[in-house]
């Protein structure tokens, strides 16, 4: 007669305060917030009103326009890091990793220390280099003879939000590169070598070889990107302000939530619309990430075996 396999008290003392601590600053706030967006204020008195909230959101035209000018501007801002912080971090990354390179580390703490600096710092700094008035970069485009070439382009509704992505892409370019560097050196030796045999090496190597090997974490960046894009506000709040102008040329969703939720200048709060806001924010959110568990990752999958 088999023995019942004792229960393992010991997992559940050491994974209680972990637990406990999520559910309190993640899991009870998210539910509470799509209690939320159930409800409204009439008369200072809370009242049910199922989906209307969400319909008001879509279908009323101050709203509406608000949150799909928000939306477009998020997707815009999570396409600039597809295109070009991915690729610099994919880049960098095999570069660092070639083993006749000097100071490799050095060139990695340099590239990744941007990534630890506050938000509000790097806003404020940003927002000085490119001021028009005390800013370093018209001397510095002066310097090499292309002046001509510079604009306030924080004070410019077509170049604001791209200046932005830009300057994310410069402080978090680091964590793609890491990422990567990572799954290079992951990569066997062996592999390596039989394709020095063949006659595969150098460039050649990297796109043939490695990149095949390391599209599971380039998938896997790709979704912490979505997602992090997605929930960004501090940047834009740090050199915008909480109107993200000029004339909402840089709102994104979380600004628009922030607004929305807890009032700006003439604007009054209303943590109801707020939090339809944010549901609608988690649900886009949870929508990309589905995607990518059951459509992209399952092919790299079967890809990789």
């Amino acid at each position: 007669m088999t023995e019942r396999p004792r229960f393992r008290w010991h997992i559940v003392v050491f994974l209680a305060p972990a637990v406990l601590v999520y559910t309190a600053v993640m899991i009870y706030p998210l539910f509470n917030t799509l209690r939320l967006s159930l409800f409204t204020e009439v008369d200072q008195t809370r009242v049910f009103v199922g989906l209307q909230n969400f319909k008001t959101l879509f279908g009323d035209t101050v709203w509406s326009s608000q949150f799909w000018n928000a939306l477009g501007n998020n997707f815009w801002f999570f396409i600039i890091h597809m295109l070009v912080q991915n690729p610099i971090g994919i880049a960098l990354a095999a570069i660092l990793s070639h083993p006749k390179l000097r100071f490799a580390a050095f060139y990695r703490s340099a590239i990744f220390i941007p990534t630890i600096l506050s938000f509000v710092i790097v806003g404020f700094a940003w927002k000085l280099i490119l001021s028009p008035i005390w800013g370093i970069a018209p001397g510095m485009l002066d310097a090499v003879g292309l002046k001509s070439l510079y604009a306030p382009w924080l004070g410019k509704e077509e170049y604001a939000l791209t200046t932005l992505s830009l300057v994310s892409v410069w402080q978090f370019v680091g964590i793609p590169m890491m990422l990567i560097y990572a799954a290079l050196l992951s990569i066997p030796d062996e592999i390596l070598e039989a394709a020095e045999v063949e006659g595969i090496t150098g460039v050649s190597a990297f796109w043939k070889i490695k990149l095949p090997l390391i599209l599971p974490s380039i998938g896997i960046i790709s979704i912490l990107t979505f997602v992090a894009n997605f929930n960004a506000f501090d940047l834009i709040y740090a050199a915008q302000g909480a109107l993200a102008g000029p004339d909402f040329s840089t709102d994104i969703l979380g600004t628009f939530m922030y607004r929305t939720f807890f009032g700006f200048q003439l604007q009054l709060g209303d943590p109801h619309m707020g939090s339809t806001i944010a549901s609608a924010m988690f649900a886009i959110i949870l929508i990309g990430v589905c995607l990518y568990l059951f459509g992209i990752q399952s092919r790299m999958r079967r890809y990789q075996f």
